[in-house]
């Protein structure tokens, strides 16, 4: 949790780090999955962490290596005989499908005009990556098995930003697409559905509190939101990030 600003919605002194200020909708499903988590008192008067390390300043990067050392776990016990190469900030031209693409930069570096047509927006670096190693491909570099984008929470420039880097990696391809999966923290259900609803740029979208963020739409009024994360729920779109190793293992 953050020391709210003043103006926030609703005048807390407190609010969850993940919540929009300016949002009452964001700030009470936000404090109601806190609460369910025992990570704050009911009337936001203090979080019961206050005497523990103040909150990171960049929640996201802490969201990352989470997301890191979970896969990195559980990955080789769901399947020990695949050798798992998960990794943070890897560009994708070093995978099998994206090599080529390393053709194209050494173009571009000897072009400016190159540099200007084609520009560099298709070298991406997801925020997690997951390869397997030791499985023939044509150009001797791992497979890309799944780009992960993390994001603590959600906003029309970071759904923007997720389907245009996906869309590049769907584009760009030589062999097999790498599973597209988005992690989050956020706690709009409507939000939620801007990045889950889509034609294919992100496969699915994983919620870390997943039965919390559930329990706390369901006891909201807030017929809107509701339907919202019915939707998305419903159609398979979001999921429990509980079931993300077992996922990427089966896929």
């Amino acid at each position: 949790m953050k020391d709210g600003r003043p103006s926030n919605k609703r005048r807390w002194r407190w609010v969850p780090n993940s919540a929009d200020v300016d949002n009452a909708e964001s700030l009470d499903l936000a404090a109601a999955l806190l609460t369910s988590l025992g990570l704050a008192d009911p009337n936001l008067d203090l979080p019961r962490a206050a005497t523990a390390d103040p909150p990171p300043q960049n929640p996201g990067v802490v969201l990352e290596n989470s997301v890191l050392a979970y896969l990195k776990e559980r990955l080789p016990i769901l399947d020990p005989y695949r050798s798992w190469l998960v990794e943070r900030g890897r560009e994708i031209t070093y995978f099998a499908q994206y090599r080529h693409l390393l053709g194209v930069t050494e173009a571009i570096a000897q072009d400016p005009n190159l540099r200007v047509t084609i520009g560099t927006d298709y070298l991406i670096k997801p925020d997690v990556t997951v390869a397997q190693l030791g499985t023939p491909t044509f150009n001797q570099q791992p497979w890309l098995h799944a780009a992960i984008a993390c994001k603590w929470t959600i906003r029309s420039d970071r759904v923007q930003n997720i389907r245009h880097e996906n869309n590049n990696m769907i584009r760009h391809r030589r062999g097999r697409l790498p599973h597209l999966v988005t992690v989050t923290a956020e706690p709009l259900p409507s939000r939620l559905a801007s990045i889950a609803r889509g034609t294919g740029e992100v496969d699915v979208t994983y919620h870390i509190a997943f039965a919390e963020l559930d329990q706390a739409v369901s006891a909201s009024s807030n017929q809107g939101q509701k339907n919202a994360w019915s939707e998305v729920v419903g159609q398979g779109r979001l999921r429990d990030f509980k079931f993300i190793a077992d996922d990427l293992e089966q896929w």
